[in-house]
């Protein structure tokens, strides 16, 4: 075990690797009353392509989503079942980028972490459980088609990717899971679940020693091979500048997104990103600022960063009356940035606030495991930011903003009213 100190926060992790290959990550949090669990695997909606054992496999858009789902249906229950016993709160969430089981517990946490290593290591399908849950999780599609904001946000990245799987929706459709059986749940498992690409995080009240005990007697002795992933090939343009879904809807929502290169660093990149979305058009940026005043934009608008395994994108996303002139705007800051350079203030305002956002994150030990996860599969930790946002400097910035400012590199996603008479 080796404690990692961050003096500059005030805290610590704890961690380790076993000899199966899963990695430890303990945040101690002595005061808390409740203890957070996660067990994350980097396996995410845009893996659908992949080698593994010197064979070539394309499974169908939703299988991470499907997964996660049938993962707590275990021989002698439902883990789900087991926690709630235990007075426990379970969830697992899937992302374009990796699967999340979590588990919230005041008390009992030992047993909590048992069931969790438990049921995600040890797959259980049957074609009565994964029939059942064909239909379930087509009524959870059938709720997200019918969700603007997400409708939204598959708009957008359909018009920025031609060939990258990330342009799919991650619980796929209910054509492409028509298909999900446990032979191919059970291929994914085998690919994506071994332990060296597993990572637990604790955060809470807890005993290293016991944890380490837990982990090392459940999860399997030795790690399978981790399948190699393709992304494909993806062109520099915007696969569309325009992609307009009709929603029942009072105002459109709009998400215009800039297309990035794949990052080299993915963890920087990301601090870099979000830092240079903020200065482009963050709340207390002049653009936001004259945005509002006009009244296109409310305080429904949002700047964010995205980065995923052979990408990464700008998005700039809110309520407006005239998404166009929004875009315009944006897109019109971008080129002025790019050829003129950052105001000092601003830069140097977007990134006390966003270093400060970060802070505020590291209070809730939900959201430091959920930014552990995401941070180590970049080879990166979540406490890293308090040592690389200083680092980065506003040339960095701007670089990223040139990049977002190339002919063709953006796609504006509008979900519009509907029509009169359109059902």
């Amino acid at each position: 075990m080796t404690t990692i100190s961050y003096p500059n926060l005030d805290d610590c992790m704890q961690t380790a690797v076993l000899e199966n290959g899963l990695h430890l990550y303990c945040i101690p949090r002595e005061t808390s009353a409740k203890t957070f669990a996660m067990l994350a695997v980097n396996f995410g909606s845009v893996d659908c392509r992949f080698a593994l054992d010197g064979q070539n496999h394309s499974v169908t858009p939703g299988i991470a989503h499907f997964l996660e789902h049938k993962m707590f249906e275990e021989q002698d229950g439902n883990a789900l079942q087991k926690f709630t016993a235990l007075g426990a709160q379970p969830n697992a969430f899937t992302s374009h980028t990796m699967t999340a089981y979590h588990v919230t517990c005041t008390d009992r946490f030992e047993e909590c972490l048992e069931i969790l290593l438990r049921f995600v290591t040890t797959p259980y399908f049957t074609e009565q459980n994964v029939e059942k849950e064909k239909g379930i999780i087509g009524q959870e599609i059938g709720m997200l088609d019918d969700t603007p904001g997400w409708q939204a946000y598959v708009g957008v990245l359909e018009g920025l990717y031609a060939a990258h799987p990330v342009r799919i929706s991650v619980a796929g459709s209910r054509e492409s899971i028509a298909c999900i059986d446990p032979e191919m749940l059970n291929l994914c498992h085998r690919a994506f679940y071994s332990p060296a690409n597993l990572a637990l995080i604790v955060c809470g009240r807890y005993s290293f020693d016991r944890v380490w005990e837990l982990a090392a007697r459940i999860t399997p002795k030795t790690s399978a091979r981790i399948a190699a992933r393709d992304y494909g090939d993806e062109p520099a343009p915007a696969a569309q500048a325009y992609v307009e879904r009709r929603m029942a809807v009072s105002r459109p929502l709009f998400m215009l997104g800039c297309k990035d290169t794949p990052p080299a660093r993915p963890y920087v990149r990301q601090l870099t990103g979000e830092l240079a979305a903020e200065c482009v058009c963050g709340r207390s940026s002049p653009l936001y600022h004259a945005l509002y005043n006009r009244g296109l934009i409310d305080r429904t608008f949002d700047a964010d960063y995205f980065r995923f395994p052979g990408g990464a994108c700008a998005i700039f996303s809110g309520e407006s009356r005239d998404p166009q002139a929004v875009r315009a705007a944006l897109e019109g800051e971008l080129r002025r940035i790019a050829d003129g350079g950052l105001d000092d203030a601003v830069f140097a305002r977007m990134k006390k606030a966003l270093y400060g956002s970060y802070v505020r994150r590291m209070n809730d030990p939900a959201e430091v495991c959920r930014m552990q996860a995401e941070a180590c599969f970049s080879g990166a930790s979540c406490f890293d930011f308090a040592d690389v946002f200083p680092s980065i400097s506003k040339e960095d910035v701007v670089r990223r903003i040139r990049r977002w400012s190339a002919e063709g590199g953006t796609a504006l996603s509008v979900v519009a009213p509907q029509k009169e008479g359109q059902a």
